[in-house]
């Protein structure tokens, strides 16, 4: 049975016209954007960034198992 991950994305208005959004569940993800579509399109580039793995190091020996989302509107 497929596992669904729901997030939410919270828009507010910025200075000058701008608008930002953020994701709560995720800390640390945010972004603006000039329009509404440019800040959601932003955000979700900040949650990728987020997620993306670490680099790897030779030294490092804690086991690691693939996990892909799918970003879907």
């Amino acid at each position: 049975m497929p596992e669904q991950l729901d997030l939410t994305i919270v828009y507010e208005p910025g200075d000058e016209g701008w608008v930002i959004a953020s994701i709560p569940e995720v800390d640390g993800v945010f972004s603006q954007g000039r329009t509404r579509g440019e800040a959601r399109a932003n955000v979700i580039d900040a949650l990728r960034l987020m997620l993306s793995p670490e680099p790897g190091n030779a030294d490092d020996r804690r086991e690691r198992e693939a996990l892909h989302l799918t970003i879907a509107a």
